[in-house]
């Protein structure tokens, strides 16, 4: 499925970009794309990252993406 995936904070850093389009059927096959386009340091930023597709926040790594879907990879905030 056709995605947008949005990267924040160091997950942002790593990757270089603000967002970009992505081809994936599952959030743990973007995962893996994400971390062979990317190169180790965002793969290391993946491990600690949450995941909201379409706004819902992700759990089952295996369930199918929404073709035309946002996918936000957010890794974890300090402060309050």
């Amino acid at each position: 499925m056709n995605v947008t995936v949005r990267y924040f904070a160091g997950a942002r850093a790593a990757a270089g970009v603000e967002e970009e389009p992505a081809t994936a059927g599952t959030l743990a096959e973007l995962r893996s794309q994400l971390a062979d386009a990317h190169g180790d340091r965002l793969e290391k930023v993946l491990t600690a990252c949450s995941f909201l597709v379409d706004g819902v926040a992700a759990r089952d790594f295996e369930a199918p993406l929404p073709s035309g879907g946002t996918v936000d990879v957010l890794p974890p905030f300090a402060g309050g």
